[in-house]
């Protein structure tokens, strides 16, 4: 796929998805508390990091992930066809990926279903703008 043909504003808003469903999903309104807990990450340690560093490279990363997204989705995608291979590729690599490492690492089933679930509905969020919005 020709890169030119990429629409860098839907990327920058499916990344802004992303970033902002994590803010909900990992905070006190939805699985915040739960997710500190099977971390085994306090308050005080949460507290004490570098926070726009943190959220920075978290945008970053975003910005990455809805990139290679829009590169897999083409220009000819549309809103369902975007929702499809978004949910896919959450699900089927990232998810997976997810519970192959939590798996070795001895993580719970709780971590697993709430970072899983964020990234396989993050990646259909995202897909669904891109492939609306080419």
């Amino acid at each position: 796929m020709d890169i030119s043909s990429l629409n860098f504003l839907a990327i920058f808003v499916a990344a802004l998805s992303c970033f902002m469903l994590g803010g909900l999903w990992y905070s006190g309104v939805l699985f915040g508390k739960i997710w500190m807990r099977e971390t085994g990450i306090t308050e005080e340690r949460a507290n004490n990091q570098n926070i726009p560093r943190t959220f920075g490279l978290a945008f970053l990363a975003s910005l990455v992930i809805a990139f290679n997204l829009a590169m897999f989705l083409g220009s000819s995608s549309t809103l369902h066809s975007g929702l499809f291979y978004g949910f896919l590729a959450g699900f089927g690599w990232v998810a997976m990926s997810f519970a192959i490492n939590d798996l070795f690492e001895q993580r719970s089933f709780k971590l697993f279903l709430i970072n899983a679930s964020y990234h396989t509905l993050a990646f259909t969020i995202m897909g669904g703008i891109i492939g609306a919005w080419h």
